[in-house]
């Protein structure tokens, strides 16, 4: 089963923006009469205003607010959202003039309760009114972003670079940002910021944190740079899941560098979720798979809602057989993304692992069977599914006591549908040639420990499983005959008035 999953590195929600951060010279005026904004001491607007007392007063007290509730547990509600919201707005009120760090803080608030409706109504106004507004810029084009189910890409890294230049590469969100989608991209196309995506996605995590160096995004999707490099110099493909694969070659000098980079964040804010996870995608990769469920299980402590944690937890304890474990993560991540095609799957091989063992292992059966069905209706042309029915249908349903010869003619027919939709690609054709092959061999040529590897002995699972059905049906009929013949010989002394029959 293909698990490809991986927390996002960007943060998602928006930051603080303090007085001053943004500045553009323009006069302002008070009681008094026009006074020289150069002359003037305190915090301005964007246009260069002096903030008005009771403007700046709103606005402390909303930033303030925004503080605490990030530092409270569920501390951000829909009415902390509201709350905070209006105090930031009625700064912008109170200011009169367009007060657009008010404005954003606004649309920040409902971003922290994923009202992103609110959000991007504010976001957009501080935009709309001043193009050079980049934190807007950052959380507009991840919005479009999302929404597009990140094939937007090359729109989004347009909007970041805009960002990054209006912000005198100071924005480390876009930036951040700019790396992720370069690493994905992997475009080997050279331009004067660098020879090929990764390098300039390289150079803009180092820019980031030289901006900040305890912005903890950039920390781990350096971490997660470095991985990567280790998987393509192993000439692996890319992939930020934990896939509970074997131990494979990594280069062990990237896989260091990636390691100490965790490390570093880790030490700089140890309650940063993500860097945990990532720091489990290492020890995975390098074959370390005690410390990778301890990290996974640690980013989960920190963040309960944290979805990749938990499918990542839950991969690796399948290793260990620690299927109740993974049932629970499963559940956990399911809570998350209700509709998610691989939380699905894995839950129902987790419940499969314990249908011998469990004294409730036909309902467990039954639930496996209608999670993988529900994995067919999210997406009918992954191959996954099929399998996985496959193998539930053969090893457990046609043994569970019902008509054992229909279980396995349905589990031939998932096979042949798991083989439709692998067809063409070839992660999966290893596993076709498992479930087609057809031996060529005679069986006398296929005894002993040297024909194990042969090509023309090998048995694929459609045709044992034909195999087994013939057998059954031979033996069927037999037993059919050998009752027919004793129901015979009953019949013949019951007519005999149970007389022994005399010897011959």
């Amino acid at each position: 089963m293909t698990m490809n999953h991986f927390k996002k590195t960007a943060a998602l929600a928006a930051c603080l923006l303090a007085f001053g951060a943004v500045q553009l010279g323009c006069s302002s005026s008070d009681s008094d009469g026009a006074k020289d904004p150069s002359k003037v001491s305190g915090p301005k607007t964007e246009s260069g205003e002096v903030v008005d007392p009771e403007a700046a007063k709103l606005y402390a007290e909303g930033l303030a607010e925004m503080d605490r509730l990030d530092k409270t547990p569920n501390g951000w509600t829909e009415a902390t959202c509201s709350a905070t919201a209006k105090k930031f707005l009625d700064a912008a009120s109170a200011q009169g003039g367009f007060f657009g760090s008010a404005v954003y803080n606004a649309g920040a608030s409902y971003h922290r309760c994923n009202n992103f409706a609110e959000a991007r109504k504010h976001y957009k106004e501080v935009l709309d009114k001043n193009e050079k507004f980049h934190r807007a810029r950052v959380q507009l084009a991840r919005f479009d972003l999302a929404e597009s189910n990140e094939t937007a890409s090359d729109k989004a890294m347009a909007e970041f670079q805009r960002a990054i230049q209006d912000s005198d590469f100071q924005n480390v969100e876009a930036l951040v940002e700019l790396a992720r989608l370069q690493m994905r991209r992997n475009n080997n196309a050279s331009d004067s910021d660098g020879a090929n995506d990764f390098e300039r996605a390289k150079k803009n995590l180092q820019r980031a944190l030289a901006v900040d160096d305890a912005f903890m995004p950039a920390f781990n999707l350096l971490a997660l740079y470095y991985l990567e490099r280790a998987k393509q110099n192993a000439g692996q493909k890319g992939g930020k899941s934990a896939r509970g694969s074997e131990k494979q070659k990594v280069d062990t000098q990237a896989i260091d560098l990636a390691l100490l980079v965790a490390s570093q964040g880790i030490r700089k804010n140890p309650n940063y979720a993500s860097i945990h996870n990532t720091a489990g995608l290492i020890f995975v990769q390098s074959g370390d798979l005690n410390n990778a469920v301890r990290r996974f299980g640690t980013a989960r402590q920190l963040d309960p809602s944290f979805f990749e944690a938990n499918m990542n937890f839950a991969a690796v304890n399948m290793l260990f057989r620690g299927f109740g474990k993974a049932e629970e993560a499963y559940r956990a991540a399911l809570k998350q993304k209700p509709n998610d095609y691989d939380a699905h799957l894995g839950l129902a091989l987790a419940l499969r692992g314990q249908i011998d063992t469990a004294p409730d292992g036909d309902k467990k059966l039954a639930e496996a069977e209608a999670l993988i069905n529900k994995a067919k209706t999210l997406d009918a042309n992954r191959p996954e599914a099929y399998f996985n029915h496959a193998i539930l249908t053969q090893e457990y349903k046609a043994k569970s006591g019902g008509d054992s010869l229909k279980a396995l003619e349905e589990a031939i027919g998932h096979f042949n549908d798991f083989v439709k939709r692998a067809q063409g690609k070839t992660e999966f054709n290893e596993t076709v040639d498992d479930v087609t092959a057809v031996p060529t061999e005679k069986d006398e040529n296929c005894m002993g420990a040297k024909a194990k590897g042969k090509k023309g002995c090998k048995r694929g699972r459609i045709f044992d499983l034909k195999d087994e059905i013939a057998f059954a049906k031979e033996s069927a009929a037999e037993q059919k005959k050998l009752a027919e013949e004793a129901k015979t010989r009953a019949a013949i002394e019951e007519a005999q008035g149970g007389a022994e029959t005399p010897p011959e």
